[in-house]
């Protein structure tokens, strides 16, 4: 005779002898956090109890009622999930305490649902399907963002700043441009997103605990009631694939990659050695000490909450880098700190949206640093080239003006035809011309080049693109 536990019996506990010990109850529960999948739960097991009465496994009548339950169950949880879910750690996972409960309310007939289905295929449908929820979330997101970017582009493309490399002035270029530069990074996002959800779309329902069922599943049943793409292939691999998790991943980490970048530029252009941009009072805190202080702590935040999404990455890869197949309990792993990782995301580019749109750029900080550097050394080495001085004399004649106007403590742009013409006797007076800043920049006319025209066919470009 099966001996009798003081605590109510586990789904599984057929074959055990004694209940399960105080550290493991705790230790080995997800619910915790799986709570989170209960409506895709209830979704797929809505699915599977009518493909099973499709497939005369179970009447009609035991899926008509088992399905009522569900509803009933999935009612009860939206109310408060979290407490739900709290209530029931003795039923380890999401997946067992649907159940029980469906057990309580309907008796034996609920019993049934389980059937041709394990919490191995159950568990990576659920996830799927909200994995795929995230994904519309995120394409929104990131296509707001754009949208921003965008907009900042058209609003400042007449603002000239200079352009860097090596953190050092380099040449100039429409503010336009810059915004643009980053609403292509994201863009770049968008699409691995997209593509990565081809992926994630596909149904492993009936895979089983690992070999498929003895059952005459109609797999594909499954898979158009819940809207899925395609119809996983391998049983084996349908139970052990979080491959679809780690793109997911990556693809969420280089989102967060990108507004770090933005992040920086934005902590650095705001510092009062630069002054180059103002962030609105709403998005910036104080010091508790210094009065004068205003910090940027929304980029700084978005730089270093970029740290524990990769670091998720990086801990999923490890975890399953050394599984066999098919299930392993390490694969509870992948969802807590999945939650955390897109969680975190959706957070950081609702703020980074409304960050962004309350930047104040400083027109005349921007042009001041221009008129005061040597962006325009590159403009008139080509000068030169075009009458016909090979690239590398021309580069020499300048950059041996360059250090005689450092020399005098002034710039090209100060230098007379005559101080030109020491360096080359092709200097004639359009050079003054060809130096100023706003021709500098208009000049690089083409296709994805920082002139203003370029620029504004690009914003004309993306508002359509954007807007449909």
């Amino acid at each position: 005779m099966v001996k009798q536990t003081k605590e109510k019996a586990k789904l599984w506990g057929g074959r055990f002898s004694q209940s399960a010990s105080e550290i493991l109850e705790e230790y080995n529960a997800s619910i915790t956090f799986d709570y989170r999948l209960y409506q895709e739960d209830i979704q797929g097991s809505l699915a599977h109890v009518k493909m099973l009465a499709k497939q005369a496994v179970i009447s009609e009548r035991e899926a008509e009622s088992i399905s009522e339950a569900l509803i009933q169950v999935r009612e009860e949880i939206s109310k408060n999930p979290k407490e739900w879910a709290s209530e029931r750690i003795s039923d380890e996972d999401i997946h067992m305490a649907v159940e029980r409960r469906l057990i309580e309310i309907i008796g034996e007939t609920a019993k049934k649902l389980h059937t041709a289905r394990s919490r191995n295929d159950q568990v990576v449908t659920d996830l799927r399907l909200w994995m795929k929820k995230e994904v519309a979330e995120l394409e929104n997101l990131l296509l707001d963002l754009r949208k921003a970017f965008t907009d900042r582009a058209e609003q400042d493309l007449d603002v000239l700043a200079p352009g860097y490399t090596h953190l050092q002035q380099a040449q100039a270029i429409s503010l336009g441009h810059f915004w643009l530069a980053h609403e292509s990074r994201f863009s770049r996002d968008l699409e691995r997103l997209q593509d990565a959800l081809k992926r994630i779309d596909v149904n492993p329902l009936g895979s089983g605990a690992l070999a498929g069922s003895t059952f005459n599943l109609d797999r594909d049943f499954t898979t158009k009631k819940l809207g899925f793409n395609k119809t996983s292939k391998n049983s084996l691999d349908a139970v052990s694939d979080r491959d679809f998790v780690i793109e997911y991943e990556f693809v969420i980490s280089m989102i967060m990659l990108h507004l770090s970048q933005f992040a920086e530029e934005m902590i650095v252009w705001n510092s009062q050695e630069f002054s180059f941009i103002e962030i609105s009072d709403a998005y910036a805190t104080g010091s508790s000490m210094m009065p004068q202080k205003k910090n940027p702590d929304i980029p700084e935040l978005l730089r270093g909450k970029a740290g524990r999404v990769i670091g998720v990455l990086n801990a999923l890869m490890i975890t399953v880098k050394g599984l066999s197949l098919t299930y392993n309990k390490d694969l509870q792993e992948d969802k807590e700190q999945l939650f955390m990782a897109s969680d975190t995301v959706k957070k950081s580019l609702t703020i980074a949206i409304d960050f962004l749109k309350n930047i104040k750029a400083n027109k005349e900080k921007m042009y001041h640093a221009l008129t005061n550097s040597f962006v325009n050394a590159t403009d008139a080495a080509e000068y030169l080239v075009k009458k016909d001085l090979p690239f590398r004399d021309a580069y020499t004649a300048v950059g041996q003006a360059v250090a005689y106007a450092i020399e005098n403590s002034r710039y090209l742009h100060d230098l007379s035809l005559d101080e030109w013409k020491k360096f080359s006797e092709l200097f004639t007076e359009d050079i003054i011309t060809v130096l100023k800043i706003e021709n500098c920049v208009d000049a690089r006319d083409i296709y994805g080049a920082t002139a203003r025209t370029q620029v504004k066919a690009r914003v004309d470009e993306l508002k359509q693109i954007l807007n449909k």
